[in-house]
């Protein structure tokens, strides 16, 4: 049980630098929370290698003038040195423009521990709403899984909002 407790406490933490690095647009450090080959899925892209995930993870960020992630509390299976959780992800976005967004869907994610450290090997963002922060816009259809611990498949694409002219009528 004592290894379950600090393994629900570094994953936490792990979820918290993510926020952190968020919070500061450093895909350096973000990138430093991932398995050397992890992998990070969202908007239809699939991210490998903390360099690739650093780059991106930048770029992205970049273009914005501030970005606040919420998470919640994570549902987590821990076996040994390896774990899952599922985790709700609110997304609030600045834009240089003077505009915000938000963004709100579920990260699925696998965890190894190297050492004594835990870091994400594979994230998955299910997004399920990006638009006015007054949820004035449309849904995005994504899959909801069963009940954890059902995570997507390792390859398993991940969604994007549909642009208006590609919405079925």
């Amino acid at each position: 049980m004592q290894a379950e407790i600090e393994a629900d406490f570094h994953i936490r933490q792990l979820y918290a630098r993510f926020e952190d690095a968020a919070f500061r647009k450093d895909g350096k450090a973000y990138a430093a929370l991932f398995t050397e080959d992890g992998e990070w899925k969202l908007g239809a892209m699939h991210i490998k290698g903390q360099s690739e995930i650093a780059t991106t993870f930048a770029k992205l960020l970049g273009y914005t003038q501030k970005v606040q992630m919420i998470t919640g509390k994570p549902l987590l299976k821990i076996d040994s040195n390896k774990a899952i959780a599922r985790s709700q992800c609110t997304e609030l976005t600045k834009m240089p423009d003077g505009s915000s967004s938000m963004a709100i869907g579920v990260y699925h994610d696998r965890f190894e521990k190297i050492g004594d450290q835990w870091l994400f090997r594979w994230r998955h963002f299910a997004l399920h709403y990006r638009g006015p922060i007054d949820f004035s816009d449309e849904l995005v259809p994504s899959p909801v899984y069963d009940e954890f611990p059902t995570l997507p498949n390792w390859d398993e694409p991940t969604l994007t909002k549909l642009k208006p002219e590609q919405r079925q009528k």
